[in-house]
């Protein structure tokens, strides 16, 4: 094996070997495996703070840097393809996108930061946006950060966990894209940030490990979600 194909596997021979810290038992497995298998339906888009959708459950909330591979992941745990649209274009989400997952839990696709090809009043628009959602939702029970495996924290990253901190949001970090390095790099980035966590308050000591590719770490990453999910499908409210 040589070329593309080598490098191919010693990427997928990195992600055989990571050991995570969180082992879900096979029940909790199941659960997450069940509630992702619900429809999982379109609620709607907010574009400015006109409109939020009265969701009566809790809310888990997709944050990260434009071409994080927020789309992607999302649409892996709801083992759906078009669910959150991805692109090759960086920036493409513009607006919080709202998507209830059997009556029980609510996801929430923010805009990516950091890359956007529009009007820069625009892109200050959609993060402000961002900002005031994560810090005054009452039913935002964790902000998953995601961050590409392979660069580690950036200073934009640090910028959203600082204000997670301040106003005592929980949020896990996610690695993604996580089949794309070797197993001595991915180790590398995992210390450097997890150190790095351990100043921070408001964050999860454990670093969520996947690839939406390779079908990595989305079982355990469903797991630690349902953990949020209500025990049953509760009607949504009217808005």
């Amino acid at each position: 094996m040589s070329g593309e194909d080598g490098t191919a596997g010693v990427q997928q021979g990195a992600l055989a070997a990571y050991q995570s810290p969180y082992e879900p038992t096979p029940a909790e497995i199941e659960a997450g495996r069940y509630l992702f298998a619900q429809a999982c339906t379109f609620l709607g888009a907010a574009a400015d703070d006109s409109w939020m959708p009265r969701t009566g459950v809790s809310e888990i909330a997709f944050a990260g840097r434009s071409n994080v591979g927020k789309s992607s992941l999302v649409n892996a745990l709801t083992g759906r393809k078009t669910l959150a649209r991805t692109s090759n274009t960086p920036g493409r989400t513009r607006q919080l996108n709202f998507f209830d997952l059997g009556g029980r839990l609510v996801l929430t696709d923010l805009p990516g930061y950091g890359y956007a090809r529009a009007a820069k009043t625009d892109v200050q628009r959609w993060s402000a946006l961002s900002e005031r959602y994560l810090k005054g939702r009452p039913q935002l029970r964790r902000v998953l950060l995601l961050i590409d495996a392979r660069h580690g924290l950036k200073d934009t990253d640090r910028h959203i966990m600082a204000g997670l901190d301040v106003a005592a949001v929980s949020y896990q970090i996610v690695f993604t894209k996580a089949d794309k390095l070797t197993a001595g790099a991915l180790a590398e980035n995992l210390e450097t940030t997890g150190k790095e966590l351990a100043r921070h308050a408001a964050a999860h000591p454990d670093i969520a490990v996947t690839s939406a590719n390779a079908g990595t770490g989305i079982a355990e990453l469903r797991a630690i979600l349902t953990a949020f999910a209500e025990d049953v499908a509760v009607p949504r409210e009217d808005h």
